[in-house]
C-alpha cells in the first residue's frame, strides 16, 4: 500500500499531498454511509426511555418530513442526537460540529443549543433550572429553538408512532451529506482539517 515519504508534516512534498487529497476526497465520499452506521448504531446505548435513541430520531425526522419541513431540517432533526454515544456532557454540541459544514448558522445554532432548550420539560423534576434556555433569549433563533423541541424532540418517544424507517432516509442523507454548503466552501478551504 502506497504511504507518503515524511514522518513530519513539514517534510511532506506537492507530490505527497496530492497523494493525500486523493485519499481523503474518497473518505469523504464515504461520509454518508458512515453517518448512517452511526445512526443505527443509536438503537443500543442508553436505555430506560419506551424507545431507542435512533427510534426518537426516526420519529424526529418523519415528524418533520410529514410536516414539510425542508430537507435541511429533516437532517438536523434525524442527527440531533448523534453525539450521544461518545460526547455524554456534550452531545448537542458534537452532533451541530458534525453537522456545520451542511447547514445554515441557523440550524447549526439551534442543534448545539437544543440540550438546553430541552432541558424546560424536565429541569425542575431534577433539581435544574427548566428556564436556563433564557439565557439564549436575545438570540434571533430563540424562538426557532423552542419550536424545534417542542415539535421535533420532546415529543419523539411514543413507542406506537408511525415513524418512518432509516431506509427511507438513506437517499436524502446521501443527497445532503455529498458536499458542503457552497458557502461555507470558502471557510473549508481556508482552514482544510489536516491534523
Amino acid at each position: 500500500m502506497q504511504k507518503v515519504s515524511f514522518t513530519k508534516m513539514e517534510d511532506g512534498t506537492a507530490e505527497d499531498y496530492a497523494f493525500l487529497d486523493t485519499l481523503e476526497d474518497q473518505y469523504k465520499a464515504a461520509l454518508p454511509t458512515r453517518l448512517i452506521e452511526t445512526l443505527k448504531g443509536l438503537s443500543a446505548g442508553l436505555s430506560g426511555y419506551q424507545i431507542s435513541r435512533l427510534d426518537h430520531s426516526l420519529q424526529g425526522a418523519t415528524r418533520a418530513h410529514r410536516a414539510g419541513e425542508d430537507l435541511e431540517l429533516v437532517m438536523a432533526i434525524l442527527f440531533h442526537d448523534i453525539g450521544d454515544e461518545l460526547a455524554v456532557y456534550s452531545h448537542s454540541e458534537m452532533a451541530a460540529a458534525i453537522l456545520r459544514p451542511f447547514v445554515s448558522e441557523k440550524v447549526y445554532w439551534i442543534i448545539k443549543h437544543h440540550g438546553v432548550f430541552q432541558m424546560y420539560y424536565y429541569a425542575h423534576h431534577c433539581g435544574g433550572d427548566r428556564n436556563i434556555r433564557e439565557m439564549f433569549s436575545g438570540s434571533p433563533w430563540y424562538e426557532e429553538a423552542i419550536r424545534f423541541c417542542h415539535e421535533y424532540d420532546q415529543n419523539c418517544f411514543d413507542p406506537i408512532y408511525d415513524s418512518e424507517p432509516l431506509e427511507f432516509f438513506v437517499p436524502m442523507i446521501e443527497q445532503f451529506f455529498s458536499a458542503p454548503r457552497a458557502d461555507d466552501a470558502e471557510e473549508l478551504a481556508r482552514y482544510g482539517n489536516r491534523a
